[in-house]
């Protein structure tokens, strides 16, 4: 009887030493792996720092990757371990110690992802309240709006295979290009003129439906770094869905102002002969772009601007 007590004890105290020897291991290479994943890795997390989405965007996912790291580290070290050191030898038959469960560790371990729970739920919605979306669409009014009194608007028109933009503030013309100002909150009013599109324009951090006969507005703000954005179709739209894509950039403000004076009285002609500005148009209405767009070709005729 004093035995088996005896080999009980040793046995709980050899549990203790490989639980210290298994934490340690984990503890150390996760402080190791969040200081890179934050402070290495996570200024290069896409989708960048463009906008202040963009940015939003990153910081959210530095967080949920630092968060991941120690349970992922918990399952890979753990596991690791147990097919190391409680392998069967070659020939051993018999039956495997008896395990019990541990109240202690199974206490921990369901108050610990019931807080990481909560809080990502918490997080997760605070993020987008505080954000305005963050870079979402949402719909024809969103909950959450920018304060910002006089937002640059940008309507984006999506088609069987392109996209075009409509600027009201400058006469109402429309470009095939999309350049923005930067240090400037940013209004897309997203449509459609045929069928379901997605405008993802990833460097910025902004995602929105194209849908035909709905408005759907999307918030954004750019930062003072400059540079080239790329937009695609992020909805499967027709056979020429791949090539449905252009590029953006985000210039000075002086360089903005210039670019778009210019290109309203460039397009002074065609802008008129465009239908009158409105936030939603119907599939008649299919020279939005200026042009029209044969069905088997997404590069062929077309006004370019």
């Amino acid at each position: 009887m004093a035995a088996s007590q005896q080999a009980l004890a040793e046995r709980k105290q050899d549990d203790r030493r490989r639980g210290w020897q298994i934490f340690a291991v984990w503890f150390v290479l996760v402080v190791i792996t969040d200081y890179l994943v934050w402070f290495v890795w996570g200024p290069h997390m896409p989708p960048g720092t463009m906008t202040n989405t963009a940015a939003a965007q990153q910081f959210d996912f530095k967080v949920l990757t630092a968060m991941v790291v120690p349970v992922l580290f918990m399952v890979w070290i753990y596991g690791g371990y147990v097919l190391i050191n409680f392998r069967a030898k070659p020939g051993d038959r018999g039956d495997g110690v008896v395990i019990t469960g541990n109240r202690k560790v199974q206490g921990i371990w369901y108050v610990a992802s019931t807080v990481m729970v909560l809080f990502l739920a918490w997080f997760g919605t605070f993020e987008l309240i505080s954000n305005n979306g963050i870079g979402t669409g949402g719909g024809p009014s969103p909950i959450w709006k920018p304060n910002v009194k006089s937002p640059l608007v940008i309507q984006v028109i999506a088609q069987q295979w392109r996209f075009t933009y409509r600027w009201p503030q400058f006469g109402g013309m429309e470009t095939t290009s999309l350049d923005l100002p930067a240090n400037t909150t940013v209004k897309f009013d997203v449509t459609s003129l045929d069928v379901i599109h997605d405008f993802w324009a990833y460097q910025l951090g902004v995602k929105a439906d194209a849908n035909p006969g709905v408005n759907n507005v999307a918030y954004t703000t750019t930062t003072s770094q400059l540079g080239r954005f790329t937009v695609r179709c992020d909805e499967l739209c027709g056979i020429w869905h791949g090539a449905m894509y252009n590029y953006g950039h985000v210039v000075s403000r002086s360089a903005f102002y210039s670019w778009a004076h210019q290109m309203q009285v460039q397009n002074a002609g065609v802008t008129k002969l465009l239908p009158p500005f409105s936030l939603t148009y119907t599939p008649s209405y299919s020279g939005a772009g200026g042009g029209y767009y044969p069905s088997y070709d997404p590069n062929g005729s077309t006004q370019t601007y």
